[in-house]
C-alpha cells in the first residue's frame, strides 16, 4: 500500500478499524482485538512501515499523549500570571481541584459516547468515514436541542481555542524577533497553521503528540530551573489576591487550563478500542500537574508582582539559548495544539458542506481552508494574550465541558430503566447512581456560580479594561515603548533630578532599581507619577553625598 493511499484511508476513523464497544462491555477480548493491540489495523501489520509507525494511531498511549498534549500549550505561560493574581496557595489549590474537576467532567463524556455508539450498533448503524462527535453524541441521546446546545458552545469554544494558540504563537516569537510587531507575526503565522487542513484526523496526530508533550515538558522545567537559578528579585513583591476581579480573572485561567478535552470524543473515536478511555484523561492530568506546578510557582516565587503586567512568563527571563529554544518549540507545539482546536470544527464544516465522506485529502483541504479566515481575522481584533483565556474559560468552558456533561449525564440516565441497561455502570470509587448525581450537581451548581458567575464578571471586566488600554487590533499588544521614547522619558527625569541637584550617578542608579521593581520599561508610568515622587523618595533614602536645593525640592514636591 503507497503512502498517498495508507493517508487518504486514514482520513477517518472507519468503523472496520474500530472495535464494537458493545463486543467489550465486560472486557472481552477476542481475536480482533488481541490484533489491534499488536499494531492496530491487522491490514497495516502485513505492511509495516514507517507510516503505520508515525501517522496511524488508535492505541491508548496514542490517546494519552493526545490528551496531554492537548490538555497545556500556551497556557503554561500564562499561569504565573494567574499566580499573580490569586496567591500562591490559591494558585496550587484550584489546579488541583479543576484538574481533578475536569478529569472528570471528561469521564462523563467518554461514557456517553460509549452509550450512544453501543445504541447504535445495536440498531446496525455503521460510521464506516463518519467521525463522531460531541454534538451527535448529544443529539442521540437527548435530542436536537442538546444537539445545538452543544454545537453552538463546542463550535464557539475551539473556535476562540485556535484563536488563542495564534496569539500566542505571535506574543512567543516576538521575545526572540522583534524586528516585526506581533501582529505581522499574526498574519505570518496564521498562514503557517493553515496547513493543518492537511491532517486528515486524529488517527494521524500520533508522532505530533509525542513531540508535542516533549516540547511542553523541556518549556515547563525551563520556566521553573531559570526561575529559580535567576533567584528573586531585590525587593520582590507577592500581593496576591489583590483584587476580587483579578483573583477571579486568575481563577478562570486555571478553569480553562483544564477545559482542554472539548475534543474527547474525537479522540475517543480515532482509538481502537474507544471503551478504554474512561481514565486516561485523568492519568494525563496527573502527568500535567508535574509541569504546571512546579514552573507557575517558581516563576511567581522569583517575579512576584511584575507579572501582573507580563501575561507571557517569557517576557521576564533573559534571553539566553535555553529561552530562545523554549520559545521555538513552544511555537511548534502551538502549531499541534492549533490543529488539534482545529479539527472538530474542520469536520463539522465538512458536514455542513456534504465533504465529510470525501477520500481526497486535497478536495477536503480546499473545503476546511474557510474556517482559518475568521480565526486570523479574529486574533488581530483580540491579541490580548493571558486575558482573553479567562474570558473563553468563563463564557465557554464553563459550559462546553463542565456544565453540558455533567448534566448530560443525569439527564441520560434519569430513568431506572436506562440505568439498568446502561453501557458504562458508576466507577468503583461510587458504586452508585446517586453518588454520581450528587458529584454532577455539584459540578454544575459549582462551575456556574464560580466559573461563569464570578469569573465571567471579573473576566470580561479585565477583558474590556484591555480593549479600553490597548483598543481593537493592537498593533504590539504589552510590547515594551520604542527606545527612543525610553531614552526621552528617562532623560526628563535625569534632568529634574539633576535640578534639585542630586548627582546624576546615583539618579541613574536609582532610576534603574525602580524599573527592575515596577517590570522594567512599563514602570515608567509609576515613576513619572506625581512628578517622580516615587523616584525623589527612593534617593531620598540613599545616602545623599552632597546637599539638595531644599527650594527646589519643595517645589517639586
Amino acid at each position: 500500500m503507497s503512502s498517498q493511499k495508507q493517508a487518504e484511508e486514514a482520513i477517518v476513523s472507519s468503523f472496520d478499524e474500530t472495535v464494537p464497544v458493545s463486543a467489550a462491555a465486560g472486557d472481552h477480548v477476542d481475536g480482533k482485538e488481541a490484533e489491534q493491540d499488536d499494531g492496530g489495523d491487522p491490514r497495516h501489520q502485513s505492511e509495516f512501515s514507517l507510516t503505520s509507525i508515525f501517522w496511524h494511531g488508535g492505541s491508548v498511549y496514542d490517546a494519552w499523549f493526545s490528551c496531554a498534549s492537548n490538555q497545556v500549550a500556551q497556557v503554561l505561560l500564562t499561569l504565573p500570571y494567574s499566580f499573580s493574581q490569586m496567591g500562591m496557595l490559591s494558585g496550587i489549590i484550584l489546579q488541583l481541584f479543576y484538574g481533578i474537576m475536569g478529569s472528570w467532567t471528561a469521564y462523563l463524556i467518554s461514557v456517553l459516547y460509549v452509550e450512544y455508539r453501543t445504541r447504535k450498533e445495536k440498531e446496525n448503524v455503521s460510521f464506516k468515514n463518519h467521525v463522531i462527535q460531541w454534538f451527535e453524541v448529544l443529539d442521540g441521546l437527548l435530542g436536537p436541542t442538546w444537539k445545538a446546545l452543544g454545537l453552538a458552545f463546542n463550535c464557539t469554544f475551539l473556535l476562540f481555542g485556535s484563536v488563542i494558540q495564534l496569539i500566542a504563537c505571535a506574543s512567543n516569537i516576538y521575545y526572540i524577533n522583534d524586528k516585526f510587531d506581533k501582529r505581522t507575526w499574526t498574519y505570518i503565522f496564521g498562514a503557517c497553521c493553515a496547513t493543518t487542513v492537511f491532517i486528515p484526523s486524529f488517527h494521524n496526530y500520533r508522532i505530533w503528540s509525542f513531540l508535542g508533550l516533549g516540547m511542553t515538558t523541556y518549556t515547563a522545567w525551563y520556566l521553573t530551573i531559570a526561575a529559580l537559578i535567576h533567584g528573586q528579585d531585590p525587593g520582590v513583591i507577592h500581593s496576591g489576591p489583590k483584587k476580587l476581579d483579578l483573583y477571579f480573572t486568575g481563577a478562570t485561567n486555571i478553569l480553562y487550563t483544564f477545559g482542554g478535552h472539548a475534543v474527547t470524543v474525537e479522540i475517543m473515536h480515532a482509538m481502537w478500542k474507544p471503551q478504554k478511555f474512561k481514565y486516561i484523561y485523568l492519568l494525563a492530568t496527573l502527568y500535567v500537574f508535574t509541569l504546571t506546578l512546579p514552573s507557575a510557582s517558581a516563576m511567581y516565587w522569583a517575579f512576584g508582582d511584575q507579572l501582573l503586567t507580563h501575561s507571557n512568563a517569557f517576557s521576564l527571563l533573559p534571553r539566553t539559548g535555553w529561552r530562545d529554544a523554549a520559545v521555538i518549540l513552544m511555537l511548534i507545539h502551538q502549531f499541534i495544539t492549533f490543529g488539534f482546536a482545529c479539527t472538530p470544527l474542520y469536520f463539522v464544516w465538512e458536514k455542513v458542506v456534504r465533504m465529510h465522506d470525501t477520500k481526497s485529502i486535497f478536495k477536503r483541504a480546499l473545503t476546511r481552508l474557510p474556517v482559518v479566515v475568521p480565526i486570523w481575522f479574529l486574533a488581530i481584533v483580540f491579541p490580548f494574550f493571558g486575558p482573553i483565556n479567562s474570558a473563553v474559560g468563563a463564557l465557554l468552558v464553563s459550559f462546553t465541558v463542565y456544565i453540558i456533561p455533567a448534566m448530560a449525564h443525569m439527564l441520560t440516565y434519569r430513568s431506572a430503566s436506562a440505568r439498568l441497561n446502561a453501557a458504562e455502570k458508576p466507577p468503583v470509587f461510587l458504586r452508585s447512581w446517586t453518588a454520581m448525581y450528587i458529584v454532577n450537581a455539584f459540578v454544575v451548581v459549582w462551575v456556574f456560580v464560580v466559573g461563569f458567575g464570578l469569573g465571567g464578571w471579573a473576566s470580561v471586566t479585565n477583558f474590556i479594561r484591555q480593549v479600553d488600554t490597548f483598543g481593537l487590533f493592537a498593533k504590539c499588544y504589552q510590547c515594551p515603548p520604542p527606545v527612543q521614547v525610553v531614552l526621552t522619558r528617562k532623560g526628563a527625569a535625569v534632568d529634574a533630578m539633576l535640578a534639585m541637584g542630586f548627582p546624576r550617578k546615583l539618579i541613574n542608579q536609582t532610576i534603574a532599581e525602580l524599573l527592575k521593581v515596577y517590570g522594567g520599561n512599563e514602570g515608567w508610568s509609576f515613576i513619572e507619577m506625581d512628578s517622580y515622587k516615587a523616584l525623589i523618595e527612593a534617593i531620598l533614602e540613599k545616602d545623599v553625598p552632597k546637599p539638595v536645593s531644599n527650594w527646589a525640592l519643595c517645589i517639586w514636591l
